[in-house]
């Protein structure tokens, strides 16, 4: 975890020094950021709202909150419900050979980003990425498309919307409460009660849900590995039977999550090592494990490592599980929104 990280979450001793020093830029931050809400609520900036339903799907905070999850299990909810669904994302990290790119079986994480390539391999749902999120919705619409999730875009307030979903990490919730930099926000707790939903990821503050309603608890489930170089899926039991020992690898906003929850599930970590979000992986990066034992990491890891992987390698897919109650209410608000832009 970087330095900075650990004074967001970690109350980390080099905040009397860090915090004090970034405070003035936390300053500018939010004089920009409301200025440029203040644009758009009084009409000098106008949001355009596009002639299909849009689902934003975003945080107040930076990376490692659940978004991917949440939108993964919204593409199979909203076909349940008898619609088409595609997806649009910044892309962040890839680089396209043109704006808005629409992604095919041939896209790679360098043309694309890393998570807009885990959601098409794992859903196969039609995605568009830039950063005109109007620009890669009407293509998706074009494609035929009656429902768009955007992945992120909280703050991308030129993009009408007609359900926003807030998602929270339950255990690292608003770390210090402070606006970037010197805190990890993007906008501050006060944006939480003006969004649809708010949905914590894992168990937060007991008060948490009943302060932001409506809040709702998501839990991560993992039930089963996938090997990077032969595509073998097995459950969890079955490779905790046959491996009792692992090494361990995330690039993700929070790993500590990851290593976490294969702790949880009675593995034992002999090494691990995190790397900053959206990491470019490179063979180099793993020199230092033992090819004997098997190394395991994220989905989205993953989709970055196909190319070099060894006979060893696995990945943990994760879905996002509600309660029933929980899930009615997604229903129930996402079929308003539907019903909205018919009308």
């Amino acid at each position: 975890m970087r330095l900075i990280e650990k004074v967001w979450f970690n109350n980390h001793p080099a905040k009397w020094l860090l915090v004090p020093i970034l405070l003035p830029l936390s300053a500018l931050f939010w004089l920009i950021s409301t200025l440029r809400r203040l644009s758009f609520s009084i009409g000098l900036s106008k949001s355009y709202q596009l002639s299909k339903p849009i689902i934003v799907v975003g945080n107040i905070g930076v990376g490692g909150n659940g978004k991917t999850p949440v939108v993964l299990y919204l593409v199979e909810l909203t076909r349940l419900l008898g619609l088409t669904p595609g997806v649009i994302s910044r892309g962040y990290g890839g680089k396209a050979p043109h704006y808005p790119y629409l992604l095919d079986e041939k896209s790679t994480s360098l043309e694309a980003g890393d998570e807009p390539i885990l959601i098409q391999q794992r859903c196969q749902v039609p995605i568009a990425v830039g950063s005109d999120r109007i620009a890669s919705a009407e293509l998706l619409i074009a494609q035929g498309c009656d429902i768009i999730i955007s992945d992120d875009g909280l703050q991308h307030y030129r993009l009408a919307r007609d359900i926003e979903l807030v998602i929270v990490d339950g255990k690292r919730l608003f770390g210090n409460g402070l606006l970037l930099p010197a805190g990890p926000l993007r906008e501050g707790q006060w944006r939480l009660p003006k969004s649809d939903l708010v949905i914590f990821n894992g168990k937060g503050s007991p008060d948490s849900q009943e302060k932001y309603s409506p809040g709702i608890q998501m839990t991560l489930v993992a039930t089963e590995l996938c090997n990077l170089f032969t595509g073998e899926r097995i459950t969890l039991i079955d490779f905790i039977k046959r491996n009792g020992a692992v090494n361990a690898i995330a690039g993700i906003g929070a790993p500590q999550r990851f290593f976490d929850t294969l702790i949880a599930h009675q593995l034992k970590i002999i090494n691990q090592q995190s790397f900053v979000d959206h990491h470019a992986f490179a063979l180099a990066d793993f020199n230092e494990f033992d090819d004997n034992i098997p190394l395991l990491m994220t989905e989205k890891d993953a989709v970055k490592c196909h190319d070099f992987c060894k006979e060893n390698w696995w990945y943990l897919p994760v879905d996002a599980a509600f309660s029933d109650e929980d899930r009615q209410l997604i229903i129930d608000k996402t079929q308003i929104a539907i019903q909205s832009a018919i009308h």
